[in-house]
């Protein structure tokens, strides 16, 4: 695809996440948090304000322990790059609630705009395939986008994984509640836990 014709990421999140329902959301570290907040903040948005590979674990830990939920993460490519060997634990844990999204702007955007892997040899959809998360795609337009959001919806479909290249804009910071325990509690309360 040309770099020219690359989607907003902004209007990826809300096109995602504009049917939510009451599916839990797990934001990857940095930009793709704060895109989350920017589509609405949610009592059931999971933030992560660090732990940089972590965002696809904790999407897991939350579709085993919720399996009638629709669980989704959005993160991006550098955030996954850290974490990769979390695709083959989905893989092989095959929750059928959870749905992966990967913004990929090819630069690790958090640490300065490097040049990542996936601008080269690394190809994501296939390490999600050979992991065996069987329904792995590449999206490129706002249509795709749609269709698997509404998919996301199902519980007794999953894993999926999709990969969509997005511009590298630096956007303005829309920033949630940045206090840890605050959003624990927040969501451990929408899923009718008690505070910790």
């Amino acid at each position: 695809m040309s770099r020219a014709n690359l989607l907003e990421r902004r209007s990826v999140v809300s096109a995602l996440l504009e049917g939510r329902k009451d599916a839990v959301v797990v934001g990857g570290l940095g930009a793709s948090t704060y895109d989350i907040a920017a589509a609405g903040d949610h009592d059931r948005n999971f933030y992560l304000w660090g732990a940089m590979g972590g965002a696809v674990m904790i999407g897991l830990g939350i579709a085993l322990a919720q399996p009638k939920l629709p669980v989704v993460v959005i993160t991006g490519d550098g955030e996954l790059l850290m974490g990769m060997g979390s695709l083959a634990t989905v893989g092989l844990q095959q929750p059928r609630n959870l749905s992966v999204i990967v913004l990929d702007n090819e630069v690790y955007g958090e640490t300065g705009g490097q040049a990542s892997h996936t601008g080269t040899n690394t190809d994501l959809v296939g390490v999600a395939k050979a992991c065996g998360i069987g329904d792995s795609r590449a999206m490129s337009t706002l249509a795709e986008i749609k269709a698997f959001a509404a998919s996301m919806q199902d519980v007794a479909a999953g894993p999926r994984f999709a990969s969509v290249k997005i511009d590298s804009a630096n956007l303005e910071r829309v920033l949630a509640n940045r206090d840890g325990p605050f959003i624990v509690n927040r969501i451990r309360g929408a899923l009718g836990f008690s505070p910790i």
